[in-house]
């Protein structure tokens, strides 16, 4: 069975740098793993084209279809490619807002390469200094080797190596299952969120629950 590839694209020009980087990394990942005769099944969600129904939902919790397809395909992932631009030394607004909409246990486990562009070598860090915090929280599986590209770095062979690297190590933890692994064996120690997947279940009938409605215990 194909593995299923999620990329997830801030950038808002077309032509992007940050899809482009995104795109490279997907096709190194897809190229990686059919060589050890393994399929990969890229799905691409393009936040500017879903940028409404992100701020909506941050606003009034309503979640559009185009939004409900895009956390359907990353609940689904087996690996992710993450990517960005940079704003202000930071990641894009509506980078941050679509993975704070995310229920808090989506990512448990799910490995993720950490991309981003921006117009100047000096916000290289970005990624490493803010976006893995993010993921972290998220408990996601990030991978050792984040990317950056600067437009001095297109022309640079260095680009490729460290895109090489990043897809070789996303593959590793795809390969290897982590997340279902990851998932099947914490389920019960994670505090996850209510109604999400990994809800083991809340005894509503506990004297716990019944004193934090307002009722009497037994």
């Amino acid at each position: 069975m194909n593995k299923n590839l999620v990329v997830v694209s801030a950038g808002t020009g077309d032509p992007s740098s940050t899809r482009l980087l995104a795109d490279r990394t997907a096709q190194r990942v897809a190229a990686l793993s059919s060589e050890g005769g393994e399929g990969v099944d890229i799905r691409v969600i393009d936040l500017r084209e879903i940028a409404a129904e992100v701020t909506t939902a941050l606003v009034s919790q309503h979640v559009g279809p185009g939004l409900r397809a895009a956390i359907d395909a990353i609940a689904a992932a087996d690996g992710v490619v993450a990517s960005t631009p940079v704003y202000a030394a930071g990641p894009s607004g509506l980078f941050t807002s679509f993975f704070q909409i995310l229920d808090t246990d989506t990512l448990i486990g799910t490995p993720v390469v950490l991309a981003a562009t921006a117009g100047t070598a000096r916000h290289a860090l970005v990624a490493d200094d803010q976006m893995r915090g993010m993921f972290g929280y998220l408990r996601a599986m990030t991978v050792p080797t984040a990317l950056f590209a600067a437009p001095e770095d297109w022309a640079d062979g260095a680009l490729a190596g460290r895109i090489d690297r990043a897809a070789l190590e996303l593959v590793t933890l795809m390969r290897a299952g982590i997340a279902e692994t990851v998932r099947a064996g914490n389920s019960s120690r994670y505090q996850t969120q209510f109604g999400s997947k990994n809800d083991p279940g809340i005894d509503f009938g506990s004297d716990l629950m019944r004193l934090a409605a307002g009722g009497s215990a037994q």
